[in-house]
């Protein structure tokens, strides 16, 4: 197995409301299995597809709805290890690599936690100087430079 292949290839969104310019709420969601964690969707490419493809598909998996345009989209791949308690249930992953997506919600989205495998119980809009507060500690670096850039790039 190549270094590369130690990560898995994840896409990953920062869902704003449909406020946004005007409002910077950001999506977050309560995990089912670890119920005092609060992340932002993501999830897995499957092999040959495209990464957009992917970002729509597990949008629409986790939160039940695909009604969103992408705002912009983070210039690289970003990587993570799992902690070790995770680490055991992704073998043989290390880790992920992901690509970050800002995407503004449609007004007519629905959003939908009760999917055909539910991932989240739970879902809030948070300001975007208050997400970090909520989210995993092992992601927090890696949301932590996403948004900077996007707030950087004006976006946020």
């Amino acid at each position: 197995m190549s270094k590369n292949d130690k990560y898995r290839p994840n896409v990953a969104m920062i869902i704003l409301s449909e406020n946004y310019p005007d409002k910077k709420e950001i999506f977050i969601a309560q995990r089912n299995d670890l119920t005092d964690i609060w992340q932002f969707p993501q999830g897995g490419i499957d092999k040959g597809e495209e990464v957009k493809e992917a970002l729509f598909r597990e949008m629409e998996e986790e939160i039940g709805t695909d009604a969103a345009e992408i705002v912009a989209e983070y210039p690289e791949w970003i990587s993570y290890d799992f902690p070790d308690k995770i680490a055991k249930k992704m073998k043989p992953y290390k880790g992920q690599t992901q690509r970050y997506f800002l995407l503004k919600l449609g007004k007519d989205a629905k959003i939908n936690l009760a999917t055909k495998h539910p991932e989240f119980i739970n879902y809030k809009f948070v300001d975007v100087d208050k997400v970090l507060d909520f989210t995993a500690h092992f992601k927090k670096p890696v949301y932590e430079t996403v948004i900077n850039y996007f707030k950087k790039e004006g976006l946020l």
